[in-house]
């Protein structure tokens, strides 16, 4: 397909390409004089850029109705913008499950795959399952790899710009894994790899819980918590991608650590094991005095945790997501103390996306890095600095 944004190198050309490619996709079978209005060009510059991306292959010129043929004789000439000529995937690589989605270049979602991993998995048995989740998931869709523009990756861990996943104590072997250099190797197109939580953060504030608010604070609620911000609208890293690790606070205070805290017995949980978590809930909901106490204890730890986040960041919305988001409970108290605690409370609310907030904000991530070549964006939600 060549370079997305087709046609003439020139600055002016590609502007101008961006500008009418940006109201062709707004628009449903626009015709020429639609497109001059809308844009603002003149008519020769709107037809010369449309026929460049026709020849690109972004644009086809829509079909006629004949019945209005008949009536009206010959109708203007309407084009639209081919959602069609490529495709995204969005892949979440968790502790338990890889999970894929895809979508046009719309970000209308096609299809999805799971695939069940082990939490004690190795780093290329992990991988290997992220083969095969997407193949099986192209091969559904009838999409040919060559047809993939991007690709977007959220992991848990903190992760580099070029993909590298600096530290991660949820999967092991991910230290120090070059993940985006590994998929890159499965992919011809762009791979971008970003933290869990922040993917989270951007799936809700674009399909989400979090669409009306620009200043919010996902939590990803398990056994040691994480979260991704959005400020002024924009996704908050931090200076070395670190930004959210409230899961570490307690080291501050060299406190229990969350496995020791979630514990009814004094011996610590697992950290991978999801089935131990929802057997300490379980015996709490069942009225068990030491399961009870244990969920109450996470529970304070996890409004501590959220209250010094929002302290720092004041942020206008807290969305409530990962396993914790489906228990009883949890959303009240952090209402509750964070206005306790907090000069300016935020709003709290629960994740609308649940178990696919993750692989939703990865695919977010690719139509970022999509949507930036198309229409010459220079910043957007998921864009670094």
């Amino acid at each position: 397909m060549g370079r997305l944004t087709g046609g003439d190198p020139s600055l002016l050309r590609r502007i101008n390409s961006a500008v009418v490619l940006h109201a062709l996709r707004a628009a449903e079978a626009p015709t020429l004089t639609d497109l001059v209005t809308v844009t603002g060009l003149s008519r020769p510059t709107v037809e010369g850029v449309v026929e460049g991306l026709i020849d690109t292959g972004l644009v086809v010129e829509a079909a006629v109705d004949e019945s209005a043929t008949r009536r009206q004789g010959r109708p203007a000439r309407r084009f639209r913008f081919r959602v069609e000529a490529g495709h995204l995937l969005g892949v979440e690589i968790g502790p338990h499950r890889v999970a894929a989605l895809m979508a046009d270049l719309g970000g209308r979602v096609m299809g999805s795959a799971q695939v069940e991993v082990s939490a004690t998995a190795s780093a290329d048995e992990r991988l290997e399952q992220v083969r095969v989740a997407v193949a099986d998931l192209l091969k559904r869709s009838g999409v040919a790899r060559s047809s993939l523009r991007a690709v977007g990756v959220a992991t848990p861990g903190i992760v580099e710009a070029d993909g590298t996943v600096r530290l991660s104590t949820a999967l092991p072997g991910w230290t120090g894994l070059p993940l985006g250099e590994r998929l890159r190797r499965s992919f011809r197109c762009p791979v971008l790899v970003e933290n869990d939580a922040n993917a989270a953060a951007v799936a809700e504030h674009w399909k989400g819980a979090a669409r009306q608010s620009d200043d919010v604070v996902f939590v990803l609620a398990g056994l040691s918590p994480g979260a991704g911000a959005l400020i002024g609208g924009r996704l908050h890293r931090g200076f070395g991608g670190a930004a959210g690790e409230i899961g570490a606070l307690h080291l501050l205070g060299r406190e229990a650590t969350p496995e020791e805290v979630l514990s009814p017995t004094g011996e610590p949980l697992h950290p991978l094991d999801e089935a131990q978590v929802a057997e300490v809930f379980a015996l709490a909901a069942r009225g068990d005095e030491r399961a009870r106490a244990a969920v109450e204890r996470y529970l304070r730890r996890l409004v501590h945790d959220v209250a010094a986040l929002v302290l720092a960041l004041d942020p206008e919305l807290v969305v409530v997501g990962g396993w914790a988001a489906g228990l009883d409970g949890v959303l009240e108290p952090l209402r509750t103390q964070l206005a306790r605690y907090c000069l300016r409370p935020p709003l709290v609310a629960q994740s609308l996306l649940g178990e696919a907030a993750v692989a939703t904000g990865a695919l977010r991530l690719a139509l970022d890095h999509v949507e930036k070549q198309l229409f010459a964006v220079e910043s957007t939600v998921t864009a670094r600095r």
